[in-house]
């Protein structure tokens, strides 16, 4: 028998209703935790009003009825004494309860009073008295075909049939922070006898959690650095000197010393697996391609992938420019290639004759087969899952990896949350750069907007206009449709304008993004798609409308978007209320600063964006909620990591946990 079937109530049906939640085994099951909680205790009819929820017991009275409305649609009605009052009860599509709401029987009804009818529209029956205490009730996520209450009972029947979770803390941890044992906070927060043991059971499996991701990623770092299978080369430096020189500007301080940090990896005997972050327009895309010049004069293919094919488009120019007077082979791989063109790009990687690939999801199909592989730079490589960039790297025998993301974390978070990667930051801008004069202003202040962008269109310089969603029937929201159709009649006969979304295929994308570029077009009508990576110096600014919607990282991203030569170039905020959070970015041009302030004050949505929530495995830690306690779990990792690796038999359970997320048998 299938071990979810061993619990009683689960067949085959129900077996596929749980793999929708992704429930596979009874460890899903029990690790499937609620999403919140109800406190059920009994109302009092006096101290209600019309129309609020309602907890309330009785006697069932004479006999229920079902009425059938149509084939979807059926209501059950019956009546209860609660000792004080009779009341009518109505609930709907819940035709299964009839055989069971027998006349004198107590229950429990949960729904909405209606006051002036002296009845409830119920939305749940229990079939039994609710006791004197108040009890707490685990609500989960559910899909269509399965009561939440069926999860409920499978849960507690495998915690009844004795079914036991491992032991993933060592006994010294546990004792050091007096932690509940990992069994009993499972049964707790499922089945909580009062607030106080909820808050412990959710304590202890948050610490947890912590606990074993920073393990994970300190126990990898560890096992990195005594590889010693890694691509070991004499880097030519003259030789990428040489091209540094003919660069028409100099490199920055920064630049210089993350270039220099990934020169020392790529020559030494472990292999890099290091982090490139830097603020919007700081350079790290010259750094890469410097990276993937050494990678070549050591006769090693370098793989560089990217999230859209536009940025495929711009780094391939890049890079055949940068590269030019030398006999490196450049290509470029898209969904847009022709069949023709990529059977010769296969065939071309497979005999080494391709020195450097650069491309989108294309790299990772199945025809691309490598020669040599030996860098893989992964652009923006949140956007990646990790399926996606473990199948790149596989590619390759221990290849070096190097991501980069324009979304900088502070160092803190960044030691943390990326124990297992070597961190280089680009703080500094290129010379030359001038910032960009962020402006935030009130909806009813749009006429002083569209003076201001007529500046700019006079100058002949290009805009940038971003929407938050592509079309909405929400008419509060701008949306790309509506802003196309009011920047024409404001604009309209002066300048050429356009609009660019995800739903256009990609080469009507291309077609429109090249057509900006070229200087074709004054004004583009966009949503983020355009926040990674493109490059258009003549843009000089960017009008974000309902700008209160984004997290600041995120419009910190778009801003990046201007300001990518010696134009002043200028960005304009748009809400219909003042947020103090946007005032913020009018006087900082930190994306450091903007990143923790963004962290502290909105969530850790955009840093999870960078290494995301899925790939930690958290369920119940937050991480801007619980950063003391990540903290405080990443010196308990540090002291127990030379224990786990001296003793793994003693440690039996985290050694094998470790083994199977990183396949280290």
């Amino acid at each position: 028998m299938d071990e979810l079937e061993q619990i009683e109530g689960i067949g085959p049906k129900t077996k596929e209703l749980l793999a929708k939640l992704k429930i596979f085994t009874i460890a899903d099951l029990l690790n499937y935790y609620p999403f919140r909680y109800e406190i059920l205790k009994r109302s009092s009819l006096e101290e209600l009003k019309d129309g609020e929820k309602i907890i309330i017991d009785g006697q069932i009275e004479g006999l229920p009825t079902i009425i059938y409305i149509s084939s979807k649609l059926n209501k059950i009605i019956l009546r209860i004494n609660t000792n004080k009052v009779i009341l009518n009860i109505t609930i709907y599509n819940r035709p299964y309860l009839i055989n069971k709401l027998k006349s004198g029987n107590y229950i429990t009804v949960i729904g909405k009073y209606d006051k002036n009818k002296n009845s409830i529209i119920a939305n749940d029956i229990m079939l039994e008295k609710l006791p004197l205490n108040p009890r707490i009730e685990s609500i989960y996520y559910t899909t269509t075909g399965l009561p939440r209450k069926n999860i409920s009972k499978f849960i507690t029947n495998a915690i009844m049939n004795g079914y036991h979770l491992p032991e993933m803390l060592p006994q010294y941890i546990i004792e050091k922070y007096n932690l509940m044992k990992k069994n009993e906070a499972i049964i707790e927060i499922h089945n909580p006898k009062d607030i106080l043991s909820l808050k412990k059971a959710r304590q202890r499996l948050k610490y947890e959690e912590l606990f074993l991701y920073l393990l994970k990623i300190n126990y990898l770092k560890e096992k990195n650095l005594k590889e010693k299978e890694a691509i070991c080369r004499n880097i030519d430096k003259e030789k990428i000197s040489s091209i540094i020189k003919k660069l028409p500007y100099e490199l920055t301080v920064d630049q210089k010393e993350c270039l220099n940090e990934i020169l020392i990896d790529l020559s030494s005997e472990k292999r890099m697996n290091r982090l490139l972050q830097g603020d919007v327009g700081c350079g790290k895309t010259i750094v890469a391609l410097l990276a993937s010049y050494a990678n070549y004069l050591s006769n090693h293919q370098t793989a560089i992938m990217v999230p859209t094919e536009i940025l495929a488009n711009q780094h391939y120019e890049q890079a055949k420019e940068l590269f030019s007077d030398t006999p490196m082979n450049i290509k470029l791989l898209t969904s847009n290639i022709t069949k023709k063109d990529k059977e010769n790009i296969y065939k071309g990687l497979s005999e080494g004759n391709i020195d450097l690939i650069i491309g989108t999801q294309s790299l990772i199909q199945k025809d691309v087969v490598f020669h040599n592989l030996g860098l893989i730079i992964t652009d923006e490589q949140h956007r990646f899952g990790v399926n996606q960039r473990t199948t790149l790297k596989n590619k390759g025998i221990k290849p070096d990896v190097l991501s980069m993301s324009a979304t900088p974390i502070p160092r803190t978070y960044a030691l943390t949350i990326y124990g297992d990667m070597d961190v280089s930051s680009i703080k500094t801008k290129p010379v030359g750069r001038k910032e960009v004069i962020t402006y935030f202003k009130k909806e009813q202040e749009i006429t002083s907007v569209l003076e201001l962008m007529k500046k700019q269109i006079d100058a002949h310089h290009q805009i940038y206009v971003i929407a938050p969603m592509i079309d909405d029937d929400n008419e509060e929201l701008s949306n790309v449709k509506t802003l196309e159709e009011k920047m024409k009649k404001a604009f309209g006969k002066i300048c050429k304008i356009a609009s660019i979304h995800g739903k256009l295929e990609n080469t009507e994308k291309n077609k429109i993004m090249k057509s900006y570029e070229q200087g074709n077009i004054d004004i583009l009508i966009s949503t983020t798609i355009i926040e990674v990576g493109v490059n258009v110096p003549n843009a000089s600014m960017i009008v974000i409308f309902d700008a209160n919607l984004f997290g600041l990282s995120t419009i910190h991203q778009l801003r990046g978007r201007v300001g990518r030569s010696d134009i002043q170039s200028y960005c304009i905020l748009i809400a219909k209320d003042y947020y103090e959070r946007l005032k913020m970015l009018e006087n900082c041009s930190d994306g450091f600063e903007i990143s923790e302030y963004d962290f502290k004050n909105r969530g850790e949505g955009d840093l999870f964006g960078m290494r995301q929530s899925g790939e930690i495995g958290l369920k119940l830690a937050n991480v801007k909620k619980d950063f003391q306690m990540l903290l405080k779990a990443r010196e308990d990792v540090i002291e127990f990591l030379p224990k786990l690796i001296s003793s793994p038999q003693e440690y039996q359970e985290i050694t094998m946990e470790l083994k199977k997320i990183y396949d280290l048998d």
